[in-house]
């Protein structure tokens, strides 16, 4: 009986609230949560998550209206991602995002996010290498190599930058293959 009382209740509720017309409800404004505030690092401390930023700015700059990987938000895409990754990739980042820090420290007196182009190329001579098959020797070179192509994947992959090559090449379609927010 107390379930029959229930759904009794419920099929009289809708009888009971005037009608109301559209216009006295308001109408809410919905948007991307990434849009709305800046998003934390929630694997990075903010020292290694300010660094990552600054490198994937230096790695991959927006070019000719191409977004970089600031605009196409590859630090905090990877700041998750890392979060997910196997103990040895994060350690792998976290050290050498430390050692970025440390060594602009040591040589600049500053943080590495606060360093100019000059002062970056300075830090990132690893980078300056010629490429080759063998993993880099220090630990250095070899999480440049890594955050390298992370930061290319991440950008490439992501929505802002499919929106405007799709815009500008009649092969590429903008068919939505993208890395979606994590909600």
């Amino acid at each position: 009986m107390r379930r029959r009382g229930f759904v009794g209740t419920l099929a009289a509720i809708p009888a009971a609230i005037p009608a109301l017309s559209a216009q006295e409800f308001p109408k809410l404004e919905f948007a991307v949560p990434d849009a709305g505030a800046e998003p934390t690092p929630k694997f990075f401390s903010k020292p290694q998550f300010a660094a990552l930023k600054k490198l994937g700015d230096l790695i991959l700059p927006s070019i000719n209206g191409t977004p970089g990987a600031l605009e196409a938000r590859a630090p905090e895409f990877l700041d998750f991602l890392l979060g997910e990754s196997p103990a040895d990739r994060q350690k792998l980042y976290r050290d050498g995002l430390d050692t970025l820090n440390a060594q602009s420290r040591r040589t600049f007196n500053k943080a590495f996010d606060g360093l100019d182009a000059t002062q970056s190329d300075h830090v990132l001579a690893p980078l300056h290498k010629s490429w080759n098959y063998a993993e880099p020797a220090d630990a250095v070179g070899a999480f440049l190599r890594a955050a390298k192509a992370d930061f290319l994947a991440a950008t490439v992959n992501s929505r802002e930058w499919i929106a405007v090559v799709s815009q500008r090449s009649r092969n590429a379609s903008g068919t939505g293959i993208y890395w979606k927010p994590v909600e």
